[in-house]
């Protein structure tokens, strides 16, 4: 069966897939912590942007970027790497440099990978960013689904966060796409440090819930669902030590329910047995398929977890806009965020081959 989701005409469109979101540089200290540190390899790195560089890059699509970034070196910088990653960066917006930051920055990210006993840490940077003060007014979001075309729009809850103007801006851009006819797609990606000073998590549940009115596919893992939504998922442990699907499929059908609006759901499945060794598996809904589950895939051995949630993303958001039914979607989906988490970076250095390889049921054995 093929999925349900109607998308605007290829030739019709400029764009198969756009992101909004912050682009952050991230610091990664490689094997050594943040505080012990003296050398970082420099990324490109954010929620949003992580999934439509894997569109492009491993996936062939035509992906673009709205962000905002300062125009100074840094800024530049960061710009060079996502044209590296194949995304088109002609929609970012370049907020003047005050020349030392005061009023407006660029955003640092750093992160260590964790192993073992010792779990992965983000330290974010991210204050008065030029992303976090873009309005509105400032994009012109008519003409970039109405003239230039977009098929598939990718935004989430760590924008929706940074301000209350990241969260009209989100509204605004949702409501311009639907009006277009662009498929949305938005990931909850919950971070109670991003909310903590702006209402917690009744502010992130009273926004979710407002921008979850205009979504079509609605991504999520097991704190995102109850902390940025309101649903409760029983079975899950405080250790994520197994996998609770019953308790999921119980909080899909809530959800489906309160936001029929919602075309697909789909949610990663974690369990954590250190941070070099989970277990992962997917689950995704539609009206048409039901539930249906990935391959759930044992004792997976993780180098860098961080990114792994957004190449899911990617992954069954390439599946779809294919036209591959969910069941297809959501096994390339968990293939390319498994591969995703045994390289460094947020962003993914996975081929389409490697992809549809273990998404097949493929092994690790060496390709000669």
């Amino acid at each position: 069966m093929t999925n349900q989701l109607t998308l605007r005409p290829a030739d019709e469109c400029r764009y198969d897939a756009l992101a909004l979101g912050e682009v952050m540089l991230r610091l990664d200290p490689g094997e050594f912590r943040i505080r012990t540190a003296r050398n970082f390899t420099a990324w490109e790195g954010g929620g949003e942007y992580n999934v439509v560089r894997g569109l492009s890059r491993v996936f062939g699509q035509r992906a673009g970027v709205v962000t905002a970034l300062v125009d100074d070196e840094v800024g530049h910088l960061i710009e060079s790497m996502i044209l590296a990653g194949g995304v088109d960066a002609s929609l970012i917006h370049w907020a003047p440099s005050d020349g030392v930051g005061r009023t407006v920055r660029n955003g640092l990210n750093f992160t260590e990978r964790g192993y073992g006993v010792r779990g992965a840490k983000g330290v974010s940077d991210r204050g008065n960013t030029a992303v976090s003060q873009l309005t509105p007014d400032e994009v012109d979001f008519d003409h970039i689904f109405g003239d230039l075309g977009v098929r598939w729009l990718h935004t989430g809850g760590i924008f929706a966060a940074l301000s209350e103007q990241s969260a009209a801006t989100t509204l605004a851009a949702l409501k311009a796409a639907k009006k277009h006819g662009t498929i949305v797609s938005y990931d909850l990606n919950y971070r109670p440090s991003l909310w903590k000073s702006i209402g917690g998590q009744a502010r992130a549940q009273e926004v979710n819930g407002e921008l979850a009115r205009y979504v079509d596919v609605m991504i999520g893992n097991e704190e995102d669902f109850t902390a940025a939504l309101g649903f409760e998922i029983e079975g899950v442990d405080e250790h994520l030590t197994a996998l609770p699907i019953e308790g999921f499929s119980r909080m899909i059908e809530q959800v489906a329910a309160e936001y029929p609006n919602f075309q697909v759901i789909a949610t990663t499945l974690r369990a954590v047995h250190s941070a070099s060794d989970n277990d992962w598996s997917a689950l995704a809904w539609s009206p048409t398929s039901g539930l249906v589950q990935a391959a759930d895939r044992k004792h997976l051995e993780i180098l860098d977890r961080v990114g792994g949630g957004d190449s899911f993303a990617s992954g069954i958001a390439y599946g779809l806009i294919s036209g591959e039914d969910l069941q297809t979607a959501v096994e390339y989906g968990a293939a390319h965020g498994a591969l995703a988490m045994t390289t460094p970076g947020d962003t993914t250095m996975a081929t389409k081959a490697e992809v549809l390889k273990l998404a097949g049921g493929g092994s690790a054995r060496v390709d000669r």
